[in-house]
C-alpha cells in the first residue's frame, strides 16, 4: 500500500464495493459523485491496482474482492482504537454493517434499526441481505460487522453469537390439502407428504430435515418462491410463521421452533457500535415471536 492512502477513501470504497454504483455511494456518504470518483482513483493509484471494471455495470476486480475484507478490517480496528482511547466518549458512532436474511430484512430488522438510530443516531447504519453462507462469510472477511439469521451461531472460535428468542415454524400447505383445516400439524402427521424445501446447507431445510417423515420431493432456491409452489399445489414447506405465504395455508407445527441468532466476530466484540445493538436487540420485542434471550458463553456481557 501506498503512504498517501487514506481511511476515508477505504470507507468510500466499502460504500461502492457494497453498492457497486458511484451515484448510490456519493448519496450514502453525502460527497458529490465526482470526489467518489476521486477517491477511488487515489486509493488505485495508492495501491497499484485497478479495483473496479467499469463497463456497462460496475464490478470488482479481483484485487477488489480481496481488498474488501482487509478494508473491513482496518475500519473495524480504527473503530477500536478510537474507543480504547477516548473512554469519555458517550455514544457510539462510524460505520456499522448489519446483515440478515431476506425474511428477518423484511418483517424484523426495521423495528430494531429504527430504534437504534433514533438512540445513537452518530452510527452510520447499512442494511444487507444475503443467505446464512453468505453473512457469515461477509462477517468473517470483515465485510459485515454483525449478522441476523435463523439457528444457532457457526461453532468456531472467530464468532461470537446471541440467541434473540424463539420463532415458532409452521407448515404452509395449498387451500384445499388435508392438513389445511387442522387447527394444529404434529410431526408424525407428516410422515409421506409431499414437501417442498430449499436446497440443502440452506437453514430452512435444516428445519425440515430434522422432522421424521416428509418426502420432499422438489428443491426451491428462495422462500418466495416456495410459498408461491405451495400455493399452487406442488406440496408443502416448513418455514417460520413470519414468513409471508399468500395463496397458502399455515398450521402451526407443535413443539417446532427456529432460533433467531445474532452473530459477530469475537475480535468485535468491546466495538461500542456492536455493543449497543446487541443490547437492543437482546431487549426488543421486534426480534422474535416468543422465547428468552440468550448471549452465547464467551461473548460480551450487554
Amino acid at each position: 500500500m501506498g503512504e498517501t492512502m487514506e481511511l476515508r477513501h477505504l470507507r468510500t470504497f466499502r460504500v461502492v464495493a457494497r453498492t457497486l454504483n458511484f451515484t448510490h455511494a456519493a448519496a450514502e456518504l453525502h460527497y458529490a459523485q465526482s470526489s467518489v470518483t476521486e477517491q477511488i482513483q487515489a486509493l488505485e493509484a495508492d495501491l497499484g491496482s485497478k479495483l473496479f471494471e467499469r463497463g456497462r455495470r460496475l464490478r470488482l476486480t479481483a484485487a477488489g474482492e480481496r481488498l474488501v475484507g482487509y478494508a473491513g478490517q482496518v475500519l473495524s480496528l480504527v473503530e477500536e482504537a478510537k474507543a480504547a482511547v477516548d473512554d469519555e466518549r458517550g455514544e457510539p458512532d462510524g460505520d456499522l454493517i448489519v446483515g440478515a436474511l431476506e425474511t428477518l430484512c423484511a418483517h424484523r430488522m426495521p423495528g430494531l434499526l429504527s430504534a437504534y438510530r433514533a438512540r445513537w443516531p452518530r452510527v452510520r447504519l447499512s442494511l444487507k441481505e444475503g443467505g446464512r453462507g453468505e453473512l457469515y462469510q461477509a462477517v468473517r472477511s470483515s465485510a459485515m460487522d454483525v449478522c441476523f439469521t435463523f439457528g444457532d451461531a457457526p461453532d468456531d472460535p472467530a464468532f461470537a453469537g446471541a440467541s434473540l428468542g424463539e420463532e415458532p415454524l409452521v407448515v404452509i400447505v395449498p387451500p384445499a390439502h388435508p392438513l389445511a383445516g387442522k387447527d394444529e400439524i404434529r410431526p408424525g402427521d407428516l410422515r409421506g407428504v409431499r414437501f417442498l424445501a430449499t436446497p440443502q446447507g440452506c437453514g430452512f431445510r435444516e428445519m425440515l430435515d430434522r422432522i421424521d417423515g416428509p418426502v420432499v420431493d422438489t428443491e426451491v432456491g428462495s422462500l418466495a418462491a416456495l410459498a408461491r409452489c405451495v400455493a399452487a399445489g406442488m406440496g408443502c414447506g416448513v418455514v417460520p410463521a413470519v414468513v409471508d405465504h399468500p395463496g397458502a395455508v399455515a398450521v402451526p407445527l407443535a413443539g417446532e421452533t427456529t432460533t433467531v441468532t445474532m452473530t459477530w466476530r469475537r475480535r468485535d466484540e468491546h466495538k461500542p457500535s456492536v455493543a449497543a445493538l446487541l443490547a437492543y436487540a437482546l431487549s426488543s420485542k421486534d426480534m422474535c415471536s416468543s422465547g428468552s434471550s440468550k448471549v452465547k458463553a464467551g461473548a460480551i456481557d450487554a
